[in-house]
């Protein structure tokens, strides 16, 4: 039986480290990715969608008082017979006006329960990237370091055959 291990090629150890180097670098990337998405869409239902429904809901209440006038000014009129037109923009105004309201709710709805519903992945995601930045991080160390080690016993004389 042998004393003495061949080693004759590192490139193997060598790759891996390389592959697991880009991954790392990979996935950080991706977890930046996913964060950044986090943050934004927090941003945006917070800020972006309370501010857009806000307003949008004062332009569809003037909206809706102006068709009223309009057709509390055909009601009075003598030139109009049938203000059929007049209702059915207050009809259509109203509606719309309404279709605000329900949304600005929807968005304060998402915008409350956000964080409950995302914080278990983030947690996740935040796991995943303590695994890459500390544990992948020492296996490239590990990685460095036996290749070190073997590259010095490769380099290293054959022991002596001792006779028996």
């Amino acid at each position: 039986m042998a004393d003495q291990a061949r080693i004759s090629n590192l490139d193997a150890i060598e790759s891996f480290r390389a592959a697991l180097i880009v991954f790392m670098s990979k996935t950080r990337q991706a977890l930046e990715s996913a964060q950044d998405a986090v943050r934004k869409t927090r941003s945006w239902l917070q800020t972006e969608q309370p501010a857009y429904w806000a307003s949008q809901i004062r332009l569809r209440q003037n909206r809706l008082d102006q068709a009223q006038q309009e057709l509390m000014s055909a009601r009075m009129s003598e030139f109009v017979e049938n203000p059929a037109a007049q209702q059915m923009a207050v009809r259509k105004a109203r509606a719309a006006l309404e279709e605000a309201q329900a949304k600005m709710e929807r968005t304060k709805h998402w915008a409350r329960d956000f964080d409950r519903s995302v914080d278990p992945m983030a947690r996740k995601l935040d796991s995943l990237r303590d695994f890459v930045d500390n544990d992948l991080a020492k296996a490239v160390a590990y990685l460095v370091e036996i290749q070190k080690i073997l590259q010095a016993y490769n380099e290293s004389p054959a022991p002596a055959a001792s006779e028996p």
